[in-house]
C-alpha cells in the first residue's frame, strides 16, 4: 500500500498514535452494542451472484439473503465448479442423488444444471424452505430446526423436538447463524471487540520487520510476516484462530462502516469493490484513519493510511465468527 510513514519518521506522531490507540482499545469491553443485521452487505456476495441470493433468500421465512449466503459460501467459497471428496457438486453442493429429488429449474431455461449457480442457489433456497416445512411443528427456532434438519435429517429434529443433541449438528446450527452475521448489513453499530488491545499490542512489536510473501514469523523465516500472516498473528495472541488468507478473513465478524472504525478491525482492499473473494490485502485499524500493515516485498511492517481508492471495507472480529469459517484450502493467496 502506498502513502505510508516510514518507520523512524514522525516520531511525535505515532507516540500519539499509540497512547491514542491504547486508551481506545482498553475502553473496548462494554461499550456499545451490536444492531440486528438486515440485508447484505456490501461486496460480501459476488455481484454476479447477489441477485440470486437476495431474491431466492427470501423464499420462505425460515431463510434470509445472509443465511442462504453463510450456507453457500461455507459448501464452496462460492465456487461453482467446487467437487467435494464423497462428489458434492457446484457452489451449492449438492451430491447427485439429493439434487435427482431436490434440484430445480431456477432460471427457467429448461433443464436442472447442479454446475450452473442458475439453477442451485435456488434449488439451495427451496431445499431449506423444504426442510423447514418438513419440521414446522417443532417447537423452537424455525431456521435452527431447518439448519439442524440440513445436518441431522427432519427425523432427527422431530425426534429430539428441536436441535437434536448431536455435537456436529450443534456446531452446524451455530456455525452458520454466526457466519450469518458476517454476510448481513448491520442496522446500528457493531458490538465491539473484546481482543482488540492484544493484537494491535502484537502488530505493534512487528514494527520495522521487513516483509515476506507468504511469511507466518516462524523463525526460519526470520519472524518476517505478510499481510494476512500478520493479522493472523496478531488474532492468535488473543486466542482466535483466523483463516491464513485475507479474503476469508473477511468473514470472521460483522462489518462496521468506515466512520464506525474501532482500534483493532481489520482493514480490506481490493481492485474489486463488488466481490470480497478478490480481497488481495489487510491491515489492523489503530485509529486515527492508519493501520499496522506488511504492505508489500522490499517494504517493512509499518502505518499506513487506510482512505485509499482500494478500500473495500473492514471486519470487527468475534471468536465466533472466526470459528465459524470453513475449513478449507486453495481459498485465496497470501498477500
Amino acid at each position: 500500500m502506498a502513502g505510508g510513514i516510514g518507520i523512524g519518521l514522525c516520531l511525535t506522531f505515532v507516540a500519539l498514535l499509540v497512547v491514542g490507540t491504547y486508551s481506545a482499545a482498553a475502553g473496548l469491553v462494554g461499550s456499545g452494542a451490536g444492531g440486528r443485521a438486515v440485508g447484505l452487505t456490501k461486496g460480501a456476495v459476488p455481484a454476479k451472484y447477489q441477485a440470486l441470493v437476495e431474491k431466492w433468500g427470501n423464499l420462505c421465512p425460515a431463510i434470509s439473503p445472509p443465511l442462504l449466503a453463510a450456507q453457500l459460501y461455507s459448501e464452496s467459497g462460492w465456487n461453482p465448479s467446487a467437487v467435494s471428496p464423497a462428489d458434492a457438486r457446484g457452489i451449492a453442493q449438492f451430491i447427485p442423488g439429493t439434487w435427482a429429488g431436490h434440484g430445480i429449474d431456477g432460471d427457467g431455461d429448461g433443464d436442472r444444471d447442479i454446475w450452473d449457480p442458475n439453477d442451485a442457489i435456488p434449488s439451495a433456497a427451496s431445499y431449506d424452505c423444504e426442510l423447514a416445512q418438513d419440521v414446522r411443528s417443532v417447537p423452537g427456532d424455525a431456521t435452527s430446526n431447518m439448519l439442524a434438519a440440513y445436518n441431522a435429517g427432519a427425523y432427527a429434529v422431530i425426534k429430539y423436538g428441536g436441535v437434536p443433541p448431536y455435537k456436529e449438528t450443534q456446531g452446524y446450527v451455530k456455525a452458520i447463524t454466526t457466519l450469518a452475521k458476517s454476510f448481513a448489513r448491520p442496522v446500528g453499530r457493531v458490538a465491539p471487540s473484546q481482543q482488540a488491545a492484544g493484537a494491535i499490542y502484537f502488530a505493534q512489536k512487528q514494527l520495522g520487520t521487513p516483509y515476506l510473501w507468504g511469511g507466518n514469523g516462524t523463525p526460519d523465516q526470520g519472524g518476517r510476516f505478510d499481510c494476512s500472516g500478520l493479522t493472523k498473528a496478531a488474532y492468535e495472541t488473543v486466542g482466535i484462530e483466523l483463516p491464513r488468507v485475507a479474503n476469508d478473513q473477511y468473514n470472521a465478524g460483522p462489518h462496521p462502516s468506515r466512520d464506525e472504525l474501532l482500534p483493532g478491525d481489520l482493514v480490506f482492499f481490493s481492485d474489486d469493490l463488488t466481490n470480497s473473494r478478490e480481497i488481495r490485502h489487510v491491515g489492523l485499524y489503530v485509529g486515527g484513519g492508519y493501520m499496522i500493515n506488511a504492505p508489500f516485498t522490499g517494504a517493512v511492517i509499518r502505518f499506513d493510511k487506510i482512505d485509499t481508492p482500494d478500500y473495500f471495507g473492514a471486519t470487527r472480529v468475534t471468536k465466533d465468527g472466526a470459528e465459524s469459517l470453513p475449513v478449507r484450502s486453495g481459498t485465496g493467496r497470501p498477500s
